[in-house]
């Protein structure tokens, strides 16, 4: 169960990390009008990205059998569609689309304004498929299927609102400093990081297929 957790809480903050139209938000929220109002955008975000991850969750359960029966597979599949995405997010520049935000809100507007914004891209769907087939998300016991699920998104929620605290409490504390050029480099970062665990997964995948064979 503690593993469940702990790959939750890591596809949270790979789903929020790359520096897309919701993350230049928050950070521009940060710099213009203080961390809160940034880190309350963060929040919408992730409440975004939960709703999305329980949609995704539910209709992969639909397919265990599927999962379970070719699970090295969808594993590989899902290692080759994050290399795309990674090889994606480290060639794409935050800072082109990086403006001061036009008006001062609360953070209840705040947090709604960047819920919906996420929620406007339900391609996330298609990212969230690969991060649950490469972790091997949902467990294979069906007594402890709904158990995984519930700590599953519970730690998917604490990644993302972890990723999007730290991100907030760095461009504060930065403000003077943070500049266009930060954004690129933060999303270079983490592009490589996202292809450095598509390749591990890989490899671990072709082991396992090769293991399987012999």
């Amino acid at each position: 169960m503690i593993n469940i957790v702990v790959k939750g809480v890591l596809i949270g903050i790979l789903v929020s990390a790359p520096m897309g139209p919701i993350g230049l938000l928050c950070v521009q929220r940060t710099l213009y009008k203080g961390r809160w109002h940034g880190f309350f955008s963060g929040i919408g975000a992730a409440c975004s990205d939960f709703f999305y991850a329980l949609i995704t969750c539910m209709g992969m359960g639909f397919v265990i059998g599927f999962i379970k029966n070719n699970q090295v597979i969808l594993q590989l599949t899902g290692s080759i569609l994050l290399i795309v995405f990674g090889i994606y997010i480290f060639r794409s520049n935050p800072s082109e689309n990086f403006r001061e935000p036009k008006s001062s809100r609360s953070y209840w507007q705040d947090t709604l304004t960047a819920f919906f914004v996420t929620l406007s891209n339900p391609l996330i769907i298609f990212l969230f498929i690969a991060l649950l087939a490469r972790f091997n998300f949902i467990s294979n016991n069906e007594n402890l299927y709904w158990i995984s699920i519930i700590l599953g998104m519970a730690g998917i929620l604490s990644g993302a609102l972890a990723w999007w605290f730290t991100l907030t409490l760095i461009v504060g504390k930065l403000r003077g400093v943070f500049n266009k050029r930060g954004l690129v480099i933060m999303n270079r970062t983490v592009g490589i990081v996202i292809l450095l665990i598509s390749l591990f997964g890989i490899a671990v995948s072709i082991w396992e297929l090769y293991q399987s064979h012999v």
